[in-house]
C-alpha cells in the first residue's frame, strides 16, 4: 500500500512538472489589451466582458470580418486562451477539437476521436459543451460522455475518461451538454449516473431512470483520478457555476430536478432546491445567475419560469417566484441571462415565434420591456451593451437600457469572401476576447474586430 502511494505521488509530481514546463510557451496574442475567455460564458461564467471601446456602427463593413471557418456539427461555442481559439465540433463521425490562432484563424493542431452518439430527437450529433482551458491543459466533454484532457501546445492526450460507461449514465434526451468547471486541483463534472438495472429502461423514459449518487463527480485535474462523487440526481443541460457565498467557495449544480449548492472541497451538499416542470421532456439548461447579497436567479421555460433565491444559514429561500403566475417574468430556455445593475437581460420563451428579448428588475421580477423579432436569442454583455445573436442569424448590438429596447446597430452581410451570413440555428452566446468577437451559426463560425486594435 505504501509503495502504491509512493508510485502515485511520483507520477503526479512528474505530470505536474511536465505540465509546468509545457506551459512555458509564449502567448500568441499580438493584441495587447483584453482578457481571455477560457470557459463557457467567460472568465467568471456570467456572460460578461469588462473590455471597453467597442465599435457601435456595424454598417458598411465597419464590423470587420477577420476570418471564418467550418465547424461541423455541434451547438457549443469555443474558448480562448493565450491567443489560441479552441473549437469543439464533429465531422465525419468524429468529435474533434481544433486549435486555431485566435487572431488569424490559422490551424495549429487538431485532435479527434470516434463518436457514435445519435440524438433521439433528430438534433445534430455534435458536442454541446465548451472547452475549458486551465494553464497548459484543455478539457473537452463530449455529447457521448467522453472526457479528455489534452496539452494546449500540441493537442497530445494527457488522460481520458468515459464518464457514461464508468458511472452508468443513461442517455438523456439531448446527450451531455453541461460544461465542467475547474476548482483548485479538481475538475468538477456533471455525470448523473444510474444503477445497472436502469439500462433496461426504454429510451426517453427518464421518469423511470434512477440516480446512483454520481450526479456530480470531482477528478484530479492532472491525472483524472476520481476524488469524490456526490448528489443523487440525474444530469441536466446546465453548466456548473463556481462562486462564493460569505467568502466560502460553492459550486452551483442545477440538475434534472434540483439546484444544489456544493462544497467543492469534498462535494458535501450545502443546500438543494427543487425547481423543475412536471413535463417528462422538460429540461433545465440556463445557468444560475449569482446576484448581490448572496442571491441566486434560476429560470426555465416549460412550466415554472423563474425564481429568485436567497442564501440563508439553513439553505436557500425564495424571495419571489413565477410559480402559479400566468404571466411569467422570464422563461429562459438554453440561454443564460446577464445582469447589469438591478436588471437582468435575457431571452424568454420555449418556441421561436413567441420568444422575446426581455429586461426584468431582478429584485422584484417586474418586466421592464419585451421585444420580439429575434426568435430565441443568446447574449453577451460588454461596455454597457448586449451583443445579441438571434437563432435565425440576426447579429445586433443593443444598449443595456432598462427603460426601453434600444437597438444600436446590426450586422448586415454583403457579398464576397469578406462577409458571412449566419445560418440557423445560431444557439451559442457570442465570445469576446482581446477585442475580437466570435459568433457561431450552423456549421460555421466567424471572428470580427469589435474593438479597434490599439497598436494600429
Amino acid at each position: 500500500m505504501v509503495l502504491r502511494q509512493l508510485v502515485y505521488f511520483v507520477f503526479v509530481l512528474c505530470v505536474s512538472l511536465s505540465s509546468q514546463n509545457a506551459f512555458s510557451q509564449e502567448s500568441l496574442w499580438t493584441r495587447q489589451i483584453g482578457n481571455d475567455w477560457p470557459q463557457f460564458l467567460g472568465p467568471d461564467g456570467d456572460g460578461k466582458s469588462d473590455e471597453t471601446g467597442i465599435i457601435k456602427d456595424w454598417s458598411a463593413g465597419n464590423l470587420k470580418l477577420l476570418w471564418k471557418t467550418s465547424t461541423g456539427e455541434g451547438y457549443g461555442m469555443g474558448s480562448v486562451s493565450n491567443g489560441r481559439f479552441f473549437h469543439f465540433g464533429r465531422m465525419d463521425g468524429k468529435a474533434n477539437l481544433i486549435c486555431l490562432n485566435a487572431e488569424t484563424g490559422e490551424p495549429i493542431w487538431n485532435f479527434s476521436y470516434p463518436s457514435n452518439y445519435r440524438d433521439m430527437y433528430g438534433y445534430d450529433s455534435g458536442p454541446r459543451a465548451s472547452p475549458i482551458i486551465d494553464q497548459n491543459r484543455v478539457y473537452i466533454y463530449g455529447v457521448e460522455g467522453m472526457l479528455h484532457c489534452l496539452n494546449v501546445t500540441d493537442g497530445k492526450l494527457i488522460w481520458k475518461l468515459d464518464v457514461n460507461k464508468k458511472f452508468g449514465v443513461i442517455q438523456n434526451f439531448f446527450g451531455v451538454a453541461s460544461s465542467p468547471v475547474i476548482f483548485e486541483d479538481k475538475i468538477i463534472v456533471m455525470a448523473g449516473g444510474s444503477p445497472a438495472d436502469s439500462n433496461q429502461i426504454p429510451a426517453g423514459r427518464l421518469d423511470l431512470v434512477k440516480p446512483n449518487g454520481t450526479g456530480i463527480i470531482a477528478l484530479d485535474k492532472l491525472t483524472g483520478q476520481l476524488l469524490y462523487q456526490t448528489v443523487d440526481d440525474l444530469a441536466s443541460y446546465c453548466s456548473l457555476k463556481a462562486t462564493r457565498f460569505d467568502q466560502s467557495p460553492v459550486i452551483l449544480a442545477w440538475m434534472r430536478g434540483s439546484l444544489f449548492g456544493l462544497n467543492p472541497q469534498n462535494g458535501k451538499p450545502i443546500f438543494d432546491f427543487y425547481w423543475r416542470a412536471r413535463k417528462l421532456e422538460s429540461v433545465n439548461a440556463s445557468m444560475p445567475v449569482v446576484l448581490p447579497e448572496d442571491q441566486i436567479f434560476i429560470s426555465e421555460c416549460y412550466e415554472r419560469g423563474s425564481v429568485l433565491l436567497k442564501r440563508t444559514d439553513s439553505g436557500v429561500t425564495p424571495i419571489w417566484t413565477d410559480q402559479g403566475r400566468r404571466d411569467k417574468a422570464l422563461e429562459a430556455h438554453w440561454n443564460t441571462p446577464v445582469v447589469d445593475g438591478d436588471y437582468l437581460y435575457g431571452c424568454s420563451g420555449r418556441h421561436s415565434g413567441p420568444a422575446e428579448l426581455r429586461c426584468i428588475h431582478w429584485k422584484t421580477g417586474e418586466v421592464q420591456w419585451k421585444q420580439r423579432g429575434l426568435a430565441r436569442s443568446s447574449i453577451t454583455w460588454i461596455d454597457g451593451h448586449l451583443v445579441v445573436i438571434g437563432e435565425l442569424g440576426d447579429l445586433v448590438l443593443v444598449k443595456a437600457n432598462p427603460d426601453r429596447y434600444e437597438e444600436v446597430t446590426r450586422y448586415e452581410p454583403g457579398q464576397g469572401e469578406n462577409q458571412i451570413e449566419f445560418r440557423q440555428p445560431c444557439w451559442a452566446a457570442p465570445v469576446i476576447s482581446h477585442g475580437l468577437l466570435y459568433v457561431r451559426g450552423k456549421s460555421q463560425m466567424a471572428c470580427f474586430e469589435l474593438i479597434p486594435n490599439s497598436s494600429d
